[in-house]
């Protein structure tokens, strides 16, 4: 398995929330590959590359010690510990780092990944520093999840042709998820639920041709799944009027004459399901 472009941005999320939390000033991380390796893929406040694209083998290491428990590890001093084998030392070294922690990324029961805080002085880190760490990673896995259960409908939807008979529940998760995006105060949760609902989408692919606004591409997904002006109006928070409004811009960006022919418009164009 190997990184894609959406999970490294939730990885590099997490790295952000895990060192605004701790205060430590260097965090990176990475997911689980073929067999039993995590290759470290995700890098913030580091000095130099020499972790980037690092194998990190179950077992071996701090990391590897996570992976193999399943659960956080942490060491005061990393080159001198002898709580965990030394087959790291050397881009561990090359980075500076002294006091690490690792959290495990698990998601259905499965180490997905490990995130990883550390400091340049020998310095204890645990109690509520563990435990900002370890809600970053839960942050991730929830984030994972999402993206899987995406994946699988889209999966199971019908090679993307629009016709399988996955496809009905991958349209109404797409018009939930768009209904509840912008009720979402923080804006890093938003990003991240309006990326899952890209992948439901052939905008997870390329940017499409014609450019929608975000409430007009809530409009066509309420109105692709059966909803009348009304309704729409109260799944999103406005007024029956403003649902018209966007939906005459969509339609009009779309050059389409009905709200049938712009819902297929906006599917050719890949912003709908």
């Amino acid at each position: 398995m190997t990184t894609d472009a959406s999970d490294a941005v939730e990885i590099r999320n997490a790295l952000l929330r895990l060192r605004r939390g701790t205060g430590l000033p260097i965090a990176f991380g990475g997911l689980m590959e073929a067999g039993q390796q995590m290759r470290i893929s995700e890098l913030s406040g580091t000095a130099t590359h020499a972790l980037r694209s690092l194998a990190v083998t179950s077992g071996t290491g701090l990391g590897g010690k996570t992976v193999a428990l399943s659960r956080p590890c942490v060491v005061t001093d990393y080159s001198a510990s002898r709580q965990i084998s030394h087959e790291y030392d050397a881009p561990v070294a090359a980075e500076g780092l002294r006091s690490v922690l690792a959290v495990p990324v698990v998601v259905r029961h499965r180490v997905r990944g490990v995130l990883y805080g550390a400091l340049r002085t020998a310095l204890p880190l645990g109690g509520r520093m563990l435990d900002v760490a370890v809600e970053a990673a839960r942050d991730l896995e929830r984030a994972l999840v999402v993206r899987d259960e995406a994946r699988t409908l889209a999966a199971e939807a019908g090679a993307g042709d629009g016709t399988g008979p996955g496809w009905e529940q991958v349209r109404e998760a797409h018009t939930a998820l768009r209904a509840l995006a912008p009720r979402i105060a923080d804006p890093e949760l938003r990003a991240e639920l309006l990326g899952a609902c890209a992948l439901l989408t052939a905008e997870s692919a390329g940017s499409p041709r014609v450019r929608l606004a975000p409430r007009e591409v809530d409009v066509l997904a309420c109105v692709a799944a059966g909803a009348t002006n009304a309704v729409a109006a109260e799944r999103l928070g406005v007024t029956p009027e403003t649902i018209k409004g966007y939906l005459r811009s969509a339609m009009r960006k779309l050059r389409a004459r009905t709200r049938g022919e712009a819902v297929v418009a906006a599917r050719r164009a890949g912003w709908l399901p």
